[in-house]
């Protein structure tokens, strides 16, 4: 496989030239990310394509937004019919739309029965239009059961949640994130939240008191470094909050919907939590949405008319895209190829660690695999494989971050492990 592609030319949305782009970018845009120096013009499968005919395998997915890959052809058809039908416009919500009402019914009977424990009354669904606005969705339905079921004081309900988590940047948010660079100069921040080590059961012990009402967790942590927590600690999650009446959330916004071999990470544990956060895949990278679902029970407990909305929130087009994404997760066989795939990809990158005196430790499941290197300094390697058509990032420092496109097949996997080898091994 080659990373140059000379048939291909002024491709893209403009004729601009990348300088102006990127001056553009400078000059009237915020500087709220650490950029690399790379204008794309066009996406395909797991490539990203370039004004001058280069091409890179993007090893980001957007972390995990376009697991289907690039512009997955099911899923753009059902934009563009939809569009051309007239039936893809925001529509207030003060009426129904069939979009709406066929993506509920696909995504509630997809989730396993959420919080069993308040009975098998099926899921129920609130969308909205990015992971963070679900999260917050779900820290809702945390305190208002603790107000409702626990008798806990309006205002007093507190939250359990664990360091190096990442589950967005609004306010609220950011005021439980355990990296300065997220907080600083943005308070008064939100109270009630409390924040013990990732994996960690005893911790999460000593934590609860009289006011706890709900856990919040990822299953597998992305921005934190790639790590999955010690066999058994969500499981361990789970007896704590049966034994003390707690909500307990799982965020997969980044490693559900295919990610780490299962449709949903919590799978490879067997632990059912009471309420899911869903977003980035869901509409296969190409119009925002998420989701939060829970057991119909609680949902019609906590959300009545006028207690929650979003005019963008579910409207058609997501929804279009939703429907043709899960759809793909499912008929492509993505879940299974993200096992099989990553499982050999991790084989190649295990290979490259022992001959590597760069690497550290590599941990993975699935196509959710970091590279976590001795010097600290992720980044460097990152703009070294960017020079050798490898598109990655750092994942708290620390961690080079390897999530693909779930389509990739083992001659992708086979032209990353080659580019690692060249800047990891000595």
């Amino acid at each position: 496989m080659t990373n140059v592609n000379t048939t291909r030319q002024n491709i893209g949305f403009s004729p601009i030239p990348d300088k102006d782009i990127l001056d553009f970018e400078h000059i009237y845009g915020a500087h709220h990310y650490e950029r690399l120096g790379l204008v794309v013009r066009k996406t395909e499968g797991i490539w990203l394509h370039t004004a001058d005919g280069k091409k890179y395998l993007d090893c980001l997915a957007a972390y995990s937004a376009a697991n289907q890959g690039h512009h997955h052809p099911a899923i753009v058809g059902a934009l563009v019919d939809a569009l051309q039908g007239g039936y893809a416009s925001v529509i207030s919500n003060v009426v129904y739309t069939d979009a709406l009402g066929m993506f509920l019914k696909k995504l509630a009977t997809l989730v396993p029965q959420m919080g069993p424990r308040f009975g098998d009354n099926g899921n129920k669904v609130l969308p909205k239009n990015g992971g963070v606005e679900s999260v917050e969705t779900a820290i809702k339905m945390a305190r208002y059961y603790g107000y409702k079921v626990k008798d806990i004081p309006d205002g007093k309900q507190e939250i359990i949640v664990f360091q190096n988590n990442f589950h967005g940047r609004m306010i609220t948010i950011v005021s439980f994130s355990t990296s300065p660079k997220y907080r600083e100069g943005f308070g008064p921040l939100t109270p009630g939240f409390v924040s013990v080590p990732y994996g960690d059961i005893e911790a999460v012990k000593g934590a609860i008191n009289d006011n706890t009402c709900g856990i919040l967790v990822e299953p597998g942590q992305g921005e934190g470094g790639m790590y999955y927590p010690p066999e058994g600690f969500l499981g361990g999650l789970r007896d704590l909050s049966d034994q003390h009446d707690l909500f307990l959330l799982f965020d997969e916004i980044q490693v559900g919907l295919g990610r780490t071999g299962k449709m949903f990470c919590f799978e490879h544990e067997n632990v059912i939590p009471d309420g899911i956060i869903l977003g980035k895949a869901i509409s296969g990278g190409l119009v925002p949405l998420s989701a939060f679902v829970t057991n119909t029970k609680m949902m019609d407990l906590a959300f009545q008319p006028g207690r929650d909305g979003s005019t963008f929130g579910g409207y058609p087009l997501a929804c279009i895209a939703a429907n043709a994404a899960l759809d793909v997760l499912i008929n492509d066989k993505l879940i299974e190829n993200s096992a099989r795939i990553g499982e050999y990809l991790k084989k190649k990158i295990d290979a490259i660690a022992s001959r590597s005196t760069h690497i550290k430790e590599v941990r993975g499941r699935g196509l959710f695999i970091g590279i976590e290197v001795k010097n600290g300094n992720a980044m460097d390697y990152c703009r070294k494989l960017l020079d050798l058509g490898l598109l990655c990032n750092d994942s708290h420092g620390h961690t080079i971050r390897i999530s693909p496109p779930l389509v990739l097949d083992e001659e992708g996997a086979d032209y990353i492990a080659e580019r690692l080898e060249k800047v990891l091994v000595d």
